[in-house]
């Protein structure tokens, strides 16, 4: 338990899906004036080095950040997205990627909160160095509030969101991305997102999961389904086959409740070229499926 570090997979393909969604819910929520908090339960250290020793001993990145980073025909998400990357790479390399903590930071306002938790002992720390680096930073450029924005703690993301829930603006975006290499995240995914709905009907929650041929894995998105208090978008990627020992992660997902009305539209433009971009072999692919409480789901591929 708590081997897993997500520096051996920053900017993977399973990054380019959850960030690219993330910029989407984010510029969403920026479209009104009234200000909004985001939780991210699983925060990890905020910020990676891909020629670091942990992004360059996987070589995940390649697959994933690499492959968008000189294109010139980018779909209008994608390029949102990896204008974000490129800003915190002025110098022109493919050098630093930031995790969810610190493009959220990047797209939210002065008025907008972000909590952070991370439980892992050593991502915990650096995480909150990294995040007095940032606040540092605005300091020293005369943007003293925009440290005060963000709250990092070494706490279980799951026990700390209920206090947080509903935010006093009522507005928000819970994300919800955890290893699940205790495959007890699996239930604790569930239980979480079925009690912060209660907490918080009208917020936007987002969980990021693999697909593997594990049978809990599988199930999850279905079970997101049915206890789904309101309309969710369900989306998948795969980049191809595993290898011929079926190990690394090849596709994942993620599943979203109350999605902006704009995002099935986007998706639904964007993947296909995601796919063919991405492809490691010809089995590439995505899925698309929305619905709503017990309603049936209609389903794309």
């Amino acid at each position: 338990m708590f081997s897993y570090r997500h520096a051996f997979h920053a900017g993977n393909h399973a990054d380019v899906l959850k960030h690219m969604v993330l910029v989407q819910l984010l510029a969403y929520l920026n479209q009104k004036d009234t200000a909004y908090m985001v939780i991210d339960t699983h925060a990890g250290a905020g910020v990676y080095t891909l020629d670091g020793e942990f992004a360059t001993k996987s070589g995940e990145a390649s697959e994933g950040i690499a492959k968008l980073w000189g294109r010139k025909d980018l779909p209008a998400a994608v390029a949102a997205y990896v204008n974000e990357i490129r800003a915190m790479n002025q110098a022109g390399k493919l050098r630093h990627y930031p995790g969810s903590p610190f493009l959220a930071e990047r797209l939210m306002r002065e008025q907008d909160r972000l909590r952070l938790f991370e439980l892992h002992s050593t991502d915990s720390k650096l995480l909150a160095e990294n995040v007095r680096k940032l606040e540092a930073h605005a300091a020293a450029n005369g943007q003293r509030s925009r440290g005060k924005r963000i709250a990092a703690e070494r706490a279980d993301g799951y026990a700390a969101l209920k206090a947080l829930l509903p935010p006093p603006s009522r507005r928000g975006l819970v994300l919800i991305d955890p290893s699940y290499e205790d495959k007890d995240d699996y239930r604790k995914v569930k239980a979480t997102l079925e009690d912060a709905q209660k907490r918080f009907a009208t917020g936007t929650f987002a969980v990021w999961y693999p697909v593997l041929g594990r049978l809990d894995s599988q199930q999850l998105p279905e079970r997101l389904k049915r206890i789904a208090q309101s309309e969710w978008l369900n989306v998948t990627l795969s980049i191809g086959a595993p290898d011929n020992e079926g190990r690394g992660l090849v596709a994942s997902g993620m599943f979203i409740i109350n999605p902006p009305w704009t995002l099935e539209a986007t998706l639904k433009d964007t993947l296909p070229w995601l796919v063919q971009t991405l492809a490691r072999d010809g089995s590439a692919r995505f899925s698309l499926q929305t619905g709503a409480a017990a309603k049936p789901a209609k389903v794309r591929e």
